[in-house]
This record gives structure tokens, sequence and C-alpha cells, in this order.
């Protein structure tokens, strides 16, 4: 008899857990998928890959819209407001409010137009990414401290010479997620 309980019990929790684990999963599914749209208009504009996008939105803020940094940045791509006012000058919008920032439409544009002005700034090197990525979290102030000698246009010696710890795990860090986000993102549109 008490085998038959601690059984019946046993099963009780394991349907229990199994439950709450698939709601977890819907859950998070939902919110890594909410904002594709604004993700992918964006990125198609400003012809950046979506992927890439996509991995510095969940690296910033984990699709939270309404996350706002320690100094100041807004929104899912976690928009400070002097790239926020320089992406206005550029696009001739005017009457433009920080608050704007939290709407993830507006947020992304932002975010990947700045990506898009980062990539082309680095576009001597092999590959443009990780010195985009390390001006995008550290500033272009120390990405020039670390881009010296071989470093300006290697980007393996470029990201050896990072002596911030955790722009260095920034960086993979949306590297990995971008792969990661490729098969289920479409290539940057031609352009």
């Amino acid at each position: 008899m008490k085998f038959r309980w601690f059984a019946g019990s046993v099963l009780v929790l394991l349907l229990l857990a199994g439950g709450i684990a698939g709601l977890y999963w819907r859950w998070h599914y939902r919110l890594e998928h909410s904002q594709d749209t604004p993700i992918l208009a964006a990125a198609r504009r400003y012809h950046v890959e979506p992927a890439l996008v996509k991995a510095v939105v969940w690296q910033e803020s984990r699709f939270h819209p309404g996350l706002r940094g320690r100094v100041g940045e807004l929104g899912l791509m976690q928009i400070r407001e002097a790239a926020a006012t320089e992406w206005c000058r550029a696009e001739h919008v005017t009457n433009f409010k920080k608050e704007r920032l939290y709407d993830p439409a507006v947020n992304t544009l932002v975010g990947s137009w700045y990506l898009q002005k980062l990539l082309k700034r680095y576009a001597q090197a092999d590959n443009p990414l990780p010195y985009a990525l390390a001006d995008y979290n550290a500033g272009r102030g120390n990405v020039l401290r670390w881009e010296h000698g071989p470093a300006m246009t290697n980007s393996a010696l470029f990201l050896e010479q990072i002596t911030y710890p955790g722009t260095r795990n920034y960086i993979q860090a949306v590297m990995l997620r971008t792969d990661y986000y490729r098969p289920i993102f479409p290539p940057r549109s031609p352009g």
C-alpha cells in the first residue's frame, strides 16, 4: 500500500514538474520571438544581418524593451542618448524624445543604424565584427587603445589585446548568439 501511494505521489510530482517546465519553455520561446518583427525591419532597412541585431538585443536586454541601463542606456539594444542624437541627425528626425527608445521599433532602428556605422568604420579589418562590437560595448576610445600594430586589421590579435574581460566576453557571446540565430533569420538583404 505504501509503495502505491509513493509511486502515485512521484507520478503526480513528475507531471507537475513537466507542466511547469512546459510553461517555462513556452514563455521563453514567446519572449525570444517577441521582437522579431522590429528586429527584421530595422536590420533590413540598414542592411545589417538580422541575426546580429537579434544577438545584440539578446545580450543587451534579453528582449525586454523597458530596460534601463546603469548609465542611461535604454530599451532593447541599450541605446545611449548620444547615439540616438547621431541617428536623428543622420535621418533628419526632429523633436525626438529619448523615451521613444523604449519603443522596440525605434530602438532597433537606432541600434541597427549604429551597428552599420560601426561595421563600416572597421571595414579594413579581416573581420569587422569584433571591432564593431567592442566599440558598441566599450566605446571608440578603448578600441583605439586595443587596435594598434597588426591588431588594426587582424581581428584575432585585436581580441587578444582587449584589456577588459567583460568586453571580450561580450564580443564572444554576441558572435556565438549570432551563429545560433542565423538559421532563424534570413541573411542580410542585398543592398
